[in-house]
């Protein structure tokens, strides 16, 4: 059996050692958050993504009692984004998340079924995405959604 070695760099960084722009960005994801419904979870999670005309669009995680019917902040952004420039690659996304207590301390990550969406618009529009994954102790930055779903299933897979 050949075995295949599959590895990612992600590099982590203080807020102040990012750019401008990513800084913008990561704050427009914090500030997201306060537009969660979240009363089930009481986890407020709020993304912001970035054209390539340098639109920012945000969302934030919907909440529904009848399970699943919410969604991910993640794929509000996106769809939102989608459905008003669709003529605009994403760019970038930044990810906040905040519980009872406040921001988390530790950066969370997309749920498969975003990592999925996003995977979709890096192949729709031959761009990758940008990933700022925001915690108070610093943030994990990610060159492509490939990087954190190398094994990925798109429209040339079904070829």
């Amino acid at each position: 059996m050949k075995k295949i070695d599959l590895s990612i760099t992600i590099g982590f960084c203080q807020t102040d050692e990012l750019s401008e722009a990513d800084q913008q960005l990561v704050e427009r994801a914090k500030e997201a958050t306060r537009n969660s419904y979240s009363p089930y979870s009481k986890f407020a999670v709020g993304a912001a993504v970035r054209l390539a005309d340098g639109t920012t669009i945000i969302g934030a995680n919907q909440e529904n009692a009848a399970f699943p019917s919410g969604l991910c902040a993640e794929r509000t952004a996106i769809f939102a984004a989608q459905a008003q420039h669709p003529d605009q690659p994403i760019t970038a996304i930044a990810i906040a998340a905040r519980n009872q207590n406040g921001l988390m301390p530790d950066p969370i990550v997309p749920c498969g079924s975003c990592r999925q969406v996003m995977t979709e618009i890096e192949d729709r529009y031959k761009h990758p995405i940008r990933i700022l994954l925001y915690g108070t102790a610093g943030t994990y930055v990610i060159n492509s959604v490939k990087d954190i779903l190398p094994l990925c299933f798109i429209g040339d897979s079904m070829k």
